[in-house]
């Protein structure tokens, strides 16, 4: 091929676009950025003539083209990206009613109904004399029953659901098993608090057999309530006699079988709780004077002793908290 001379930028892409097909087929592949000759001024000056406006630029070599694939994008964004090993766990209400309560097994799964027996004494007593057979000791007894409730979950899972489960670093398997407990426990939980609807089947906050509720005092802010639309309302005195109103009732009834020193449980929500804290005009919180009258009561809580709302659900009643002494 003779040597040839390029006098514009024009002429340079018209011969190099005459002359791609000869290069190829004598071996000749160039990259597809180059797109013309140059000129004999740049070749002697190495200033490039640009296609566009802009001023010229010092450059050596081929002329860049316009591309043929997308503009660069960077890295695809999962290849700086990285899941933390340690997995946040969502907090849910505790389970508290086993503590508050106690917990035993009786009888196992195939039992449909559980008597039990319960033993009351009775009699009278006679003057002495000896020729008479007077007085007499006897018992009485009873059998209330309560019914029994069977309940489940069950664990769904694949192989494929498993494997890409692990791709994000989950042991699947894992936490459906810890879902399932948890599930179960929540429920048995929840039937502590209110039973079996449509069973003998009672909680400690709907069981027929405890004493009916009592009507607090009128506090001086013209409620009934420790709170006023979540306001502190009550006094610490105010608080405190409405618990001694229930130990003197639970005195009342049992006539002297539980007294002051006996061991009582104080069941009620964390919102109620916190009343525990108010002060009196000595800086001496209820809790303190609680302590110090009654020294074997425990304060326990449970959410299902609160206000039923969307955020606790479980709530007693949407009328307000509810408080409980159990002995």
């Amino acid at each position: 091929m003779e040597p040839f001379r390029v006098k514009s930028v024009e002429e340079g892409r018209s011969l190099f676009k005459s002359h791609k097909g000869m290069l190829a087929a004598r071996g000749v592949h160039l990259p597809y950025q180059m797109q013309r000759y140059l000129t004999d001024r740049e070749k002697q000056t190495g200033i490039l003539a640009m296609d566009a406006v802009n001023p010229p630029i010092a450059a050596f070599g081929a002329l860049p083209g316009p591309l043929s694939s997308d503009p660069n994008a960077a890295l695809p964004w999962m290849l700086t990206s990285a899941i933390d090993p340690e997995i946040i766990r969502a907090i849910f209400s505790p389970l508290d009613f086993a503590e508050i309560l106690g917990e035993r097994k009786a009888g196992d799964w195939t039992e449909q109904t559980r008597f039990f027996p319960l033993v009351e004494t009775t009699g009278e007593v006679s003057s002495y004399d000896d020729f008479v057979n007077n007085g007499r000791a006897g018992a009485n007894f009873n059998y209330p029953q309560l019914q029994s409730y069977l309940f489940q979950t069950i664990l769904n899972y694949g192989e494929l659901q498993i494997a890409r489960a692990g791709l994000a670093k989950i042991n699947w398997v894992s936490e459906l098993g810890m879902a399932a407990a948890d599930l179960l426990n929540r429920f048995q939980n929840l039937s502590y608090a209110f039973g079996v609807a449509g069973l003998q089947n009672y909680g400690i906050m709907n069981n027929p057999y405890i004493s009916a509720a009592l009507t607090p005092a009128t506090k001086a802010w013209g409620g009934t309530g420790w709170f006023n639309g979540g306001a502190p309302a009550a006094t610490a005195n105010e608080v405190y006699n409405d618990i001694v109103a229930m130990v003197t009732q639970l005195v009342a009834q049992t006539n002297g079988a539980i007294n002051i020193k006996s061991p009582m449980t104080l069941a009620l929500s964390p919102n109620s709780e916190i009343a525990l804290t108010f002060a009196n005009s000595f800086a001496v919180y209820v809790e303190a004077l609680l302590k110090k009258g009654y020294p074997n009561l425990k304060v326990k809580t449970a959410p299902q002793y609160g206000t039923q709302t969307t955020t606790n659900p479980q709530g007693y009643s949407a009328a307000g908290n509810v408080i409980q002494l159990i002995p």
